[in-house]
C-alpha cells in the first residue's frame, strides 16, 4: 500500500506539469491532474457536478467557460472523495481506482496489442489504439447524455451492441435518468425520446435527406448528417463543417432534446432545436388516424374520410380513442386508396420496407394484402423507387404542409366513388342534382326578397348620413367600396345577450358597452353596441367594419357579423373568455399567471397581427390604438388585436399619409388652459 501511494504521488506531479494528450502507461492520473486535446477542445479529469461532493472521472469542453461534461466514465459509480485515480495498464485497459486500489470502472477491450496508447483526441474521443491507430475502446461507443460532432449513434446487427444517449438524473448526479433517445429496429428502423418505456417523441424514418417528422433538422451550410443503414449496422452521425465551432446535441432532464451551439460572445451556450417543441410533437396526441395540427384550436382532428371513435370524448378535447373509418374496410369489396399530402409520416414499427419497388408496385402490393392499411416512398431525394407499407393503426400522424410527405390510405371504395356503376345509377344521380339546382334557385329567390325586407327596415342608418345602403361602407378617404357583412336581426341580438343584461356586461370603452352573448346553435359571442353619446361615432363605426371584415389572420379577431337597425349600430365578434391582455397586466394576483413561455406566446403573436397588418394583408392598415386593452386573448391565451376603429390603410406604394381626423383621448375633465397636458393625440 505504501508503494501505491508513493505511485500515486509521483504521478500527481506528472500529471500537474504534462500538458499531454495521451495518458502514459502505469502511470495514474489523480484527482488533480487532468489531460487535454492536441487541439486544445476537450480535457478529461475529475470533477463533482453542480453542490454534489462526489468524483467522477469525465470529458469536458476546455475552452468554454461554463463547465460543460459531455461524458462520464462512471456515472452510475461515483468516488466519495478525491483519492481516486486512471491508471492504464501494458494490456490496454483504462482502470478506475478509489482510495483503497479497489476498482471501480474499466474499459471492457478484450484485444491484447504491445505498447497500447490511451488518447484524448480532438473530437473529444478517449481511446484505446494500437500503433497504427486502431481502435481498441472508445468513449464515443458508450455516450453519456451529450451526442457529439462524429460521433455514432445506432445499432451493430451482428452483435447487438446499441449506442444511445441517456439523460442524467440530476445537475448533482449524472447517473442514469429517466429519458432516452435511441433507435428503434422494429419495422422500418426511427429513433425515439423515451420516458423509461414510455414514447415520448419519434423522430420518423429516414428519408434520404434527414429524419421524416423532424423538418427543422434537415442538413444546413453549418452541419450535415450521414445515416448508414445496411445488414451490419445501423448508425446516425452529424459533422460541423466549421471546425471552430463548439456544438452538441444533449439529452437534458426534462426529456428535450436540443442541439446547442456555444456563443463566444454572450459566453453560454445558444440552443437552435428542440424537440419535442409542441404539443403535436408529443407522441400519439391525436391517437389513431387523428391528425394534429399546432396552429389549430384544437390541435386534433380526424384525417379526411374518417371520424371520432367517441364523439362525445373527442369534443371533449379527449381524443384518447382516436378516429376510425366512416366505412370500415372488408377485404371482400373494392378498395381504393386516398393521397394524403404534406404530412408526418406514421409510426413505421408495424412496417415493411424494401428498396427497388416503384410506386405502383407499392401500390399492388398493398391491394393485394387485406392486412396493409397504407403505402408511401418514404424517400424525398427524387428516386420513385422505395416502399413502404403499414400493417397496423396509424399512429402519430401531424401536418406539416410543404415540409411533409406524402401517404396513400386504404379506403372502402365507396367513399371515394365508383367508376364501375351503371348508367341507372348516374341517371338518379343527375335528377338529384338537378332537383338540387331547383331548390338552390328557390332559396336565392327567398333569401333576395328578405334581404329587400331587411334593407327597408334599415333605411334609418342613411338618414341624415348621405344616401348610402346600410351594407355599403367606406373611409373618408377612398371610393366607395360594397361590404358584405353578415346581418343579424335585433331579437336574435338582443335574445343571445339575454335582453343586454348587465349580467352579461362584459366591459366598456370608447365605442360602447360590450356585452356577451350566446347565439341558438350554442355559439359564444361577444357584441360590441354603439352608443349614441360614444365618443367614436359612424365614421369609426364604419372604419372598423371595412378592415377588420377583410382581414384574416389567427391574431386578429374575427368578425362574425352586424347589426344596423333603427340607431343601433352593432359588431358581432368571437368571444374572447380570457378577456383583454391588460385584464392580466394591471392586477396584482393574475399578472403572476403570465409566466416567461405565455408572455412570449402573446409577444410573437401581437408580432405576427402587426406584421400581417403593415406587410401581408391586401390593405397596408396601420392600427393607430394597439394598446393592452385592444389585445384580446382567446382559451389557449392566443392574443387577438382588436378595435380597428382608429385604423388607416395605404396604398401599396405609399409610406405616409394626411388625414384631417384627429382622436382625442381626455383624462377627466379638464379646463381649456390644462386641456394639452392631458390630451394624447392618436
Amino acid at each position: 500500500m505504501k508503494g501505491i501511494n508513493i505511485l500515486f504521488f509521483l504521478s500527481s506531479i506528472w500529471a500537474l506539469s504534462s500538458s499531454l494528450d495521451t495518458i502514459p502507461v502505469n502511470q495514474p492520473l489523480t484527482d488533480r491532474g487532468t489531460i487535454i486535446s492536441s487541439g486544445g477542445k476537450f480535457k478529461l479529469g475529475f470533477f463533482s457536478p453542480g453542490t454534489s461532493g462526489k468524483r467522477y472521472l469525465g470529458i469536458w469542453f476546455n475552452k468554454v467557460t461554463v463547465q460543460t461534461v459531455v461524458w462520464v466514465a462512471n456515472r452510475d459509480s461515483p468516488l466519495k472523495d478525491t483519492s481516486g485515480a486512471l491508471n492504464f495498464t501494458r494490456q490496454g485497459i483504462l482502470t478506475l481506482l478509489n482510495g483503497s486500489g479497489r476498482v471501480i470502472w474499466s474499459s471492457n477491450s478484450t484485444r491484447r496489442v504491445q505498447n497500447p496508447v490511451a488518447q484524448l483526441l480532438d473530437s473529444g474521443n478517449l481511446v484505446v489504439r494500437d500503433a497504427i491507430e486502431n481502435y481498441l475502446w472508445q468513449s464515443f461507443d458508450y455516450p453519456s447524455d451529450t451526442f457529439l460532432p462524429g460521433m455514432k449513434l445506432g445499432v451493430d446487427l451482428n452483435t447487438g451492441f446499441r449506442r444511445f444517449l441517456m439523460s442524467w438524473k440530476s445537475t448533482n448526479d449524472p447517473s442514469k435518468g429517466e429519458f432516452s433517445w435511441v433507435i428503434d429496429l422494429h419495422g422500418f428502423p426511427q429513433p425515439f425520446v423515451m420516458n423509461g418505456s414510455i414514447e415520448r417523441y419519434r423522430s420518423g424514418p429516414w428519408n434520404g435527406r434527414g429524419f421524416s417528422n423532424a423538418p427543422s433538422l434537415l442538413p444546413s451550410p453549418g452541419y450535415n448528417y450521414t445515416y448508414v443503414s445496411d445488414q451490419e449496422k445501423i448508425s446516425f452521425m452529424y459533422q460541423l463543417t466549421d471546425s471552430s465551432i463548439f456544438a452538441r446535441v444533449a439529452m437534458q432532464l426534462n426529456g428535450v432534446l436540443q442541439l446547442s451551439m456555444w456563443n463566444n460572445q454572450t459566453q453560454n451556450w445558444d440552443g437552435f432545436v428542440s424537440v419535442p417543441a409542441d404539443n403535436c410533437d408529443i407522441y400519439g396526441q391525436c391517437q389513431s388516424y387523428g391528425l394534429c395540427n399546432s396552429g389549430n384550436s384544437p390541435i386534433c382532428r380526424c384525417l379526411d374520410k374518417f371520424e371520432p371513435k367517441d364523439p362525445t370524448e373527442w369534443a371533449r378535447g379527449n381524443w384518447s380513442k382516436g378516429c376510425v373509418r366512416k366505412t370500415s374496410l372488408n377485404c371482400q369489396k373494392e378498395v381504393k386508396f386516398s393521397k394524403y399530402l404534406g404530412i408526418k409520416l406514421p409510426d413505421t414499427r408495424f412496417s415493411w420496407y424494401s428498396r427497388g419497388v416503384t410506386l405502383n408496385a407499392c401500390e399492388e402490393l398493398c391491394l393485394r394484402n387485406c392486412s396493409c392499411m397504407a403505402y408511401a416512398n418514404p424517400d424525398v431525394t427524387g428516386t420513385n423507387e422505395g416502399c413502404l407499407l403499414w400493417f397496423s393503426e396509424l399512429m402519430d400522424i401531424r401536418q406539416f404542409g410543404g415540409s411533409g410527405q406524402d401517404i396513400y390510405i386504404k379506403l372502402d371504395s365507396s367513399e371515394l366513388g365508383n367508376s364501375s356503376r351503371g348508367k341507372v345509377k348516374k341517371l338518379v344521380i343527375s335528377l338529384l342534382l338537378a332537383a338540387l339546382g331547383l331548390l338552390l334557385a328557390l332559396c336565392l329567390i327567398l333569401y333576395l326578397r328578405q334581404k329587400k325586407k331587411k334593407d327597408r327596415n334599415q333605411q334609418h342608418f342613411s338618414k341624415g348620413r348621405g344616401t348610402r345602403s346600410p351594407e355599403m361602407f367606406c373611409t373618408n378617404e377612398s371610393k366607395d367600396e360594397e361590404l358584405d357583412l353578415p346581418l343579424f336581426d335585433f331579437e336574435t341580438i338582443s335574445h343571445a345577450t339575454n335582453n343586454f343584461s348587465l349580467s352579461n356586461k362584459l366591459g366598456e370603452g370608447g365605442f360602447g358597452p360590450v356585452y356577451k352573448g350566446m347565439l341558438k346553435d350554442g355559439q359564444e359571442i361577444a357584441v360590441k353596441r354603439l352608443s349614441r353619446y360614444s365618443a367614436q361615432g359612424t365614421e369609426e363605426f364604419k372604419n372598423e367594419v371595412i378592415f377588420i371584415a377583410k382581414l384574416q389572420h389567427r391574431n386578429l379577431v374575427k368578425l362574425l357579423g352586424g347589426c344596423i337597425q333603427a340607431e343601433e349600430k352593432m359588431l358581432v365578434y368571437e368571444y374572447m373568455p380570457n378577456n383583454s391582455l391588460d385584464w392580466f397586466l394591471f392586477d396584482t394576483n393574475r399578472r403572476s399567471l403570465l409566466d416567461w413561455p405565455k408572455c412570449s406566446h402573446i409577444i410573437n403573436g401581437i408580432a405576427r397581427g402587426i406584421l400581417y397588418l403593415h406587410q401581408d394583408s391586401r390593405l397596408r392598415i396601420i392600427h393607430r390604438d394597439l394598446k393592452p386593452s385592444n389585445v384580446l386573448l382567446d382559451t389557449h391565451m392566443n392574443p387577438k388585436i382588436s378595435d380597428f376603429g382608429m385604423a388607416r390603410s395605404f396604398r401599396g406604394n405609399e409610406t405616409g399619409a394626411m388625414t384631417i381626423r384627429v382622436w382625442l383621448h381626455v383624462s377627466g375633465v379638464c379646463s381649456r388652459r390644462k386641456i394639452f397636458s392631458e390630451i394624447r393625440c392618436i
